[in-house]
């Protein structure tokens, strides 16, 4: 049995969404195809602990989204179908170090400012907030258009005649500095490094990898900007509002089917077998999946060079990740009581203590002092737990897939995961934050954990645990994300594009790549309409 539409999009994450519900929009027909039983990738909201608690599962906040172009394409029509926001108008995130010291960032700048210890580094502070909002539009053009295009060349012309040349290179400075040595160079003090540097991990990165210091003012500036928005009853509303939006718009939405290769025809893409069925596009194919999958089994090895296969087989992942969901019987009562006032929350020295975890992960061992990522939904949402109740829903993003040993010499490693190492590394956090918070255990109902194994066979995408679709040091970011020769999103098969977080601009909620594509498709479809 063989069906045709416009346009196949394989892989239904946060860009496989984006790129369906805009096409479709735009009046393609569209087949939205996902090996899952459900929509989302790694949104999903579930009762992982006991009945009556809702975990955002994978992800959970969205500011990224909220900021970017793809919810001002598809915001009102999402809100239409049910999608709301919560969010603050206060306390957006802290950092607390081992000896109790903590850093505050208000949605206020200057409020978040005003509580540095040294003058100079309220004014550093704000002038580097500014900084980065008077070059927002272009900064945002760039990372969100095809590097690797002429268009590119207008907006970094427009960037530099609004810098000039010595203000063009401070960015470009910027993009090679890490972190911590940003923060070294910028300020006296360490509260900005305290409460930023921890934040780098949600982009893939460590305090010192390059281009920390081009993204540290980006992340503070939009976490002011849009604070911290989660989705009001979970992740899950997000996905329901996409799949309400969809139907609407008539996409065939195929889940629980895995594509097992991609037909070409005349060196042309142009359909899927996918569990057995054929599928096939008038227009083109959309792969929202790893670089290893598309190069190195969806595609035939006629289309596809050695050289190109062997190097998608190298892409690298980055560390692995972990979650774990705690229900509790009441909200913690912290030894700082300004945390029961902050969503999200990370246990971390800084660039210090986070910096040495990266390198434990990456070196295959267990960190001793893991940077404990804490979110605290349901302040801003309390449809989520039951009256009087809490929750709380921990990332770990410096956690190594095949772990070989334990930096703090307490817990067995084999090499594996299993169920035991897993409670027992989830202890080790669970004591981190109760360090800082003392009613923890006599307040614990029940904990689920999510090792990196669970994420890797859930999600295809995140090889060896990896959530963010691929290490994103500098060598495979930008320009060279997720390789040289494959940097386009546009690739060496025509009529077949690559998006997904292993595609320029990275990892996050943002949709970026998927909207990046889909108005690239639709603009050349005006263009030769006009032209006919």
């Amino acid at each position: 049995m063989t069906s045709t539409v416009d346009v196949i999009v394989i892989g239904s994450g946060i860009n496989g969404l984006v790129a369906s519900a805009e096409l479709a929009k735009a009046g393609c027909s569209v087949a939205l195809i996902e090996r899952n039983d459900r929509l989302g990738g790694f949104i999903a909201t579930e009762e992982r602990t006991v009945p009556g608690y809702l975990h955002d599962t994978y992800s959970s906040w969205h500011p990224l989204f909220l900021s970017g172009p793809a919810y001002a394409a598809l915001g009102p029509d999402l809100h239409r179908h049910g999608l709301e926001y919560r969010n603050t108008d206060g306390l957006v995130t802290a950092s607390v170090a081992q000896d109790g010291r903590v850093t505050v960032a208000h949605r206020d700048p200057e409020a978040t400012a005003a509580e540095f210890e040294h003058p100079a580094d309220r004014t550093a502070y704000l002038a580097a907030l500014q900084r980065f909002l008077a070059n927002a539009e272009p900064i945002g053009d760039l990372i969100g258009s095809e590097l690797r295009s002429l268009g590119v060349v207008r907006r970094a012309l427009r960037m530099l005649r609004a810098n000039g040349r010595s203000g063009t290179e401070a960015w470009l400075r910027d993009v090679g500095t890490s972190g911590r040595s940003f923060c070294r160079r910028t300020f006296e003090g360490g509260e900005v490094d305290h409460l930023w540097s921890p934040w780098l991990l949600h982009a893939g990165l460590s305090p010192d990898h390059a281009s920390g210091g081009f993204m540290l003012p980006i992340l503070a500036a939009t976490l002011h900007g849009f604070g911290v928005p989660v989705v009001a009853g979970g992740s899950g509303q997000f996905i329901t509002a996409f799949e309400r939006l969809l139907a609407e718009e008539r996409v065939s939405v195929h889940t629980g089917t895995r594509v097992e290769h991609i037909i070409i025809d005349g060196g042309r893409a142009v359909g899927v077998v996918a569990n057995g069925k054929v599928i096939r596009a008038r227009r083109t194919i959309l792969a929202s999946v790893a670089p290893q999958a598309l190069y190195g089994g969806m595609l035939p090895a006629s289309v596809v060079s050695t050289a190109l296969r062997n190097t998608a087989r190298s892409y690298r992942p980055g560390r692995a990740g972990m979650q774990i969901h705690v229900a509790l019987s009441a909200p913690l009562t912290w030894t700082d009581q300004r945390l029961a006032h902050v969503p999200l929350l990370h246990i971390s020295d800084g660039s210090s203590t986070t910096g040495i975890a990266c390198t434990e992960a990456e070196a295959g061992l267990l960190p001793r002092q893991p940077t404990v990522v804490v979110g605290q939904q349901s302040l801003l949402d309390p449809s989520r737990v039951p009256a009087g109740a809490g929750a709380l829903w921990i990332q770990l993003q410096e956690v190594p897939f095949r772990p070989l040993g334990d930096a703090a010499g307490h817990l067995e490693a084999d090499g594996e995961w299993n169920t035991d190492l897993a409670r027992a590394y989830s202890a080790r956090v669970l004591d981190r934050i109760a360090a800082h918070a003392p009613d923890l255990q006599s307040k614990v109902v029940a904990v689920d954990v999510v090792a990196p194994t669970d994420l890797a066979s859930y999600n295809p995408n995140a090889i060896a645990g990896d959530p963010y679709g691929g290490s994103a040091e500098l060598d495979q970011n930008f320009l060279w994300r997720p390789f040289p020769a494959g940097a386009s999103h546009r690739t060496v098969v025509p009529g077949l594009w690559h998006i997904g977080a292993s595609t320029h601009p990275g990892p996050g909620l943002s949709g970026g790549s998927g909207h990046l594509v889909a108005q690239t498709l639709l603009t050349t479809a005006r263009r030769l309409r006009r032209m006919a």
